[in-house]
């Protein structure tokens, strides 16, 4: 093999055929043979030619030429006369265009005419490969490397790919001359390719150094596309190789430092002889001090225009993505993230660092030396004004801030597990923590999050999962002794977490901000494992579970950015409580997400029979026809594992529109894994005290909540005001009421000559009774809810404890059906007449009455007579009517009146109850 270069030796070279792994290189006059890897040459010239020209195939040997197709640029440069000083300041402006924005030809086109129509004086535009194009490049290594042959294929895609590219934006001479340039380049990669395939390079794979040369190339074709279409618009520019002056050095963490006085030597260099007020550069490559290609690694594009607008001193970097903006959180978790106007450099920071797809930390260091602004816009929405990261102004933060201009951003890391290193033996001894976190840089295990008690007894840190086991096995091995010992309890592992990190500028120093978002959080019905807030006041972290965490995510941002309050409802009993209530939701949804931000989403329907899910909330106008239609069989578990399963909605509700005691049974279970419960079925509050008890101590421990207003006064407020009056410290001492609205409707119509059994009839027919109008004489629906309201009263009372007066006559209690009650009534009409006519002679009326007395600690359900003037007397239709007598209302009690019946009236009860808990989970009031 015979090598030349202008700057290097000659060298001759062969491939051994008893060990393919080693190139042997021989300068031409010399005695000695070197063994060099093959891309150590890149350390004499950067830009070689590597061709083949013999029978590889014969076996014994192999031979092939490597030479320097390509000058280095900076060797000439070095005996150059500057032609041209290179300006410097407010005259230039730094674009970057990723791979998405140059993918096709037509998008190269688009970019060019954005660059034509920018009026700043000078412009440096930094570009990415094509789209796809440094993975295709990246997978030639691979499958050479791999001896597979497709890599001969793949090369070709990617030259079909440019040629394409240049056919339809090039002609003429610039156009023959990007096919030259490209063929050359082709033919240089196929042999390199063809070196490694037969090399195998030792340890079966490509050093980083020739992988990073090869990916480069992307880079290397499309500046020069863009630059020829550039000039094809008649604005005159050159295109810049940024290994010709980039110069980084690796840090043997997948990341590169700018080498910013070398590249500033060079930027002026290059420009001395390249002068131009138009220069299209090839993001993401550069060279090491010893002249070896490299890149700079995750989002380098976005690295090399920041680092040229720090060189430059530029008026402002532009980085232009397929995006409108830096949003407020993962609008593909949160649909009602906002565009943010401004960020500050450490915003933007902490965003990227935590998740957010906004830039890599490193991409913002350059600038911030010298305030250069970024802004990131969107290339297919030029009219979105974008987002501005730079120096935050003092205005910005005044008195009267706004807790969204403080907390600017929510971002997430997924896929970590908690490390807790806990014990007595870690008080007080200093290196403890040295000695846990060197094990850990010993594992080359990245820490993403800390949190340390005061009282040093123990430590907690996150790690990515895949890394954890790593990081147990060295702890267990360096602190054996300790554990053995008990000097240290555990080094206990936590997986499946998510961290969830809120940013904002000054925040931390701001009261109510963290506790907004733990309450936030806690209503949420999410719990948090370890929380972190530094001192910078940039962020505060905490770790939830990761299947909570786009919960989490929504709860928080919905409290802060006043975004909808989401809640996923499971409607239990489509009868005629359940039906009216889903025709209310349907004619309210619209005007409460518009003026309310409350947007209640019915997930599921369920009866006993039948039921029907949605992914996305079932269409309430023709709920009916789908639950016919589109209906399965019902399963409670199946029902509520899917109606609560929606990560996307923060917050889940059951409502139980029915009287069933089994639907009941399940509340503790629904508000233990955080599901808020309304209802107006009376079973569960009025079953066995020790349910009950339970119950309301679960609810009371938690954020999870549990409404029930209407199982009293349907639509009245008899809950919330006997809450009212105990919370503000009255005193109870006796609840009176006419509780049910049927028996209210047939004693005030049972006047004058007309018969008892005629006014149930009467009642019954205009739908105010049960089917049954024994459910209703009975009385047992009064005794539950005096029974409801002497708990909530504190009395401690079983249903039995109340004594009941029933107007079912005793030898009809027993009758087969409600048709034959209903034939055998009348015979029973005399003895309440009788009744009636001894109440009407001494002026006073019947009522039936529920009474809790709570100075006696018991309660009765009795027909009691009252005075004609009394407010129980002036009732009129199905009213219910309820007196409240305390402390305060002695002398006159606080009387509650209205409709206490009908199915318009209790769903409007639960629906005032579901909007309750709207506003208890942060819609505004």
């Amino acid at each position: 093999m015979a090598f030349s270069s202008p700057i290097s030796p000659s060298y001759s070279c062969h491939l051994s055929s008893k060990d393919n792994n080693e190139l042997n290189f021989k300068p031409k006059g010399t005695k000695l043979n070197k063994i060099y890897h093959p891309f150590s040459l890149l350390q004499r010239s950067p830009f070689l030619k590597v061709d083949f020209s013999s029978q590889w195939e014969r076996g014994e040997s192999s031979k092939f030429s490597i030479s320097a197709a390509v000058t280095s640029k900076e060797y000439m440069l070095d005996g150059a006369l500057e032609n041209s000083q290179l300006p410097k300041g407010d005259c230039w402006s730094v674009h970057k265009f990723g791979g998405t924005c140059v993918g096709t030809s037509e998008r190269i086109g688009n970019v060019a005419e954005i660059i034509t129509a920018d009026q700043s004086e000078r412009k440096l535009v930094v570009v990415s490969a094509m789209s796809k194009v440094t993975d295709m490049m990246y997978d030639l290594i691979y499958k050479a490397q791999s001896r597979d042959d497709s890599y001969l294929t793949a090369l070709d895609a990617v030259l079909e790919k440019h040629k394409l590219a240049a056919v339809d934006l090039l002609d003429g001479n610039d156009l023959a001359s990007f096919f030259s340039k490209l063929d050359d380049d082709i033919s240089n990669l196929k042999a390199m390719l063809r070196a490694i395939y037969i090399a195998c390079f030792a340890a079966g794979h490509a050093t980083e150094s020739f992988s990073d040369f090869v990916a480069g190339h992307g880079e290397l074709w499309s500046a020069q596309l863009l630059s020829s279409a550039v000039r094809k618009n008649g604005v005159e520019c050159k295109w810049m190789d940024t290994r010709e002056v980039l110069v980084v050095n690796p840090t043997g963490s997948n990341q590169v430092d700018p080498d910013y006085l070398k590249s500033e030597e060079r930027l002026e260099k290059w420009y001395s002889n390249n002068p131009s007020k138009t220069i299209i550069a090839t993001g993401f490559i550069a060279t090491t001090p010893q002249n070896i290609p490299t890149t700079l690694k995750r989002d380098g594009s976005d690295f090399s225009a920041a680092i040229m607008g720090a060189l430059l001193k530029a008026r402002q970097v532009t980085i232009w993505t397929d995006v409108d903006g830096v949003y407020s959180a993962d609008p593909r978790k949160v649909s009602e993230a906002v565009i943010l106007k401004t960020l500050s450099y450490q915003e933007a920071w902490e965003m990227s660092y935590f998740g957010a797809n906004v830039l890599h930390p490193r991409t913002i260091v350059p600038v911030m030396q010298y305030d250069i602004p970024i802004v990131i816009k969107n290339i297919f929405n030029l009219s979105a004004p974008g987002t501005t990261i730079c120096r935050s102004s003092g205005n910005e933060y005044e008195d009267g801030q706004k807790l969204e201009s403080l907390v600017k951003g929510f971002a997430t890391i997924d896929n970590v597990a908690l490390v807790n290193v806990e014990g007595t033996g870690m008080a007080g001894v200093p290196g403890t923590a040295s000695a846990i976190f060197s094990a850990v840089k010993d594992v080359g295990a990245n820490v993403v999050m800390i949190s340390q008690a005061s009282s040093e007894h123990s430590v907690c840190f996150a790690v990515p999962e895949k890394e954890v086991k790593a990081v147990a096995d060295v702890l267990e091995s360096r602190f054996g002794q300790a554990l053995s010992a008990g000097r240290l309890s555990q080094i206990a592992i936590i997986p499946n977490c998510s961290i969830l990190a809120a940013v904002g500028q000054r925040m931390a120093s701001t009261p109510g901000v963290s506790a907004t978002l733990f309450t936030a959080l806690a209503k949420a019905n999410i719990n948090i494992r370890a929380i972190a807030q530094g001192c910078t006041e940039y962020n505060i972290t905490v770790v939830v579970k990761r299947e909570d965490c786009v919960r989490a995510l929504r709860a928080v941002h919905s409290k802060f950015y006043l975004s909808r309050t989401i809640i996923a409802v499971g409607i239990v009993g489509p009868g005629l409580i359940g039906g009216t209530l889903l025709d209310q939701l349907k004619d309210q949804t619209a005007v409460l997400k518009e003026k309310f931000n409350i947007d209640l989403r019915v997930m599921g329907i369920t009866g006993s029979r039948t039921m029907l899910l949605s992914q996305s909330g079932i269409d309430l106008s023709r709920w009916r026809d789908l639950l016919r239609q589109k209906g399965e069989m019902a399963d409670m578990n199946k029902f509520v594992h899917h109606v609560r399963g929606n990560h996307f909605i923060p917050n889940t509700v059951m409502v139980d529109c029915t009287a069933d005691s089994d639907i009941a049974s399940h509340y503790y279970g629904w508000l233990h894994r955080g599901i808020h419960v309304v209802t107006p079925n009376k079973k569960a509050n009025s079953g066995p005290l020790d349910q009950y008890l339970k119950l309301r101590a679960l609810q009371r421990q938690s954020y999870t909540h549990y409404f029930y207003e209407a199982t009293v006064g349907a639509g009245l407020p008899i809950i919330s005001t006997l809450r009212g009056l105990l919370e503000t410290g009255d005193k109870i001492l006796r609840i009176e009421g006419i509780f049910s609205g049927t028996l209210s409707y047939i004693f005030n119509n049972f006047t004058d000559s007309r018969a008892f059994s005629q006014v149930v009839e009467e009642a019954k027919e205009a739908g105010y009774t049960e089917p049954d109008p024994r459910d209703d004489l009975s009385g047992t629906d009064v005794a539950r809810k005096v029974i409801i309201l002497a708990r909530e009263s504190g009395l401690k009372l079983e249903l039995s404890d109340i004594p009941v007066q029933s107007l079912v006559p005793e030898p009809l209690r027993a009758s087969a059906s409600p048709e034959e009650f209903m034939q055998q009534l009348p015979q029973f009409d005399e003895q309440v007449s009788t009744q009636r006519q001894v109440a009407g002679d001494a002026g006073e009326v019947l009522r039936y009455v529920g009474v809790v007395d709570v100075v006696n600690g018991k309660g009765t359900v009795e027909l009691r007579r009252y005075h004609k003037e009394h407010p129980f007397a002036q009732l009129s239709g199905s009213d219910n009517i309820i007196a409240f007598t305390t402390e305060r209302y002695a002398k006159q009690p606080l009387i509650v009146r209205g409709p206490g019946a009908g199915a318009e009236v209790t769903a409007g009860g639960v629906f005032c109850d579901i909007l309750r808990l709207a506003s208890y989970l942060g819609a505004p009031s």
